[in-house]
């Protein structure tokens, strides 16, 4: 079996920016690569595969769902479930729109009460 690969640093300051500015959400370690987590909720976990691809996974609205499995890759369904997506990473990344996909994730995932503190569009 393949090793996985470590998640290049530059890619894990990225995310962590993103994510450590939304309140009380906190990055650990998972059972492969890292999650970020606000209280016992996942709103996002980042991993190498098997295959030396790297992929982050977050929350998305159910109906959204349908549209990010049609719009194929990058994009991926979670196999575990209802409403997890994932994203290859890789150069052609764009930060800004996982930025908001990742803060979707968290306003998922986090008590209404830190939700009302995150500055979002209209």
């Amino acid at each position: 079996m393949a090793e996985r690969p470590a998640v290049p640093v530059q890619m894990l300051r990225s995310i962590d920016a993103i994510l450590s500015a939304l309140p009380e959400c906190r990055q650990e370690d998972a059972w492969v690569g890292l999650r970020w987590r606000v209280g016992s909720a996942t709103v996002a976990h980042v991993f190498g595969g098997e295959d030396q691809l790297f992929r982050i996974t977050f929350r998305a609205e159910l109906d959204e769902m349908m549209a990010f499995e049609h719009l194929g890759p990058p994009y991926f369904r979670g196999s575990w479930g209802r409403n997890v997506v994932g994203l290859l990473l890789d150069d052609g990344t764009d930060w800004e729109e996982l930025a908001e996909l990742l803060t979707d994730s968290y306003c998922l995932q986090a008590p209404a009460r830190l939700v009302e503190q995150v500055p979002r569009p209209g």
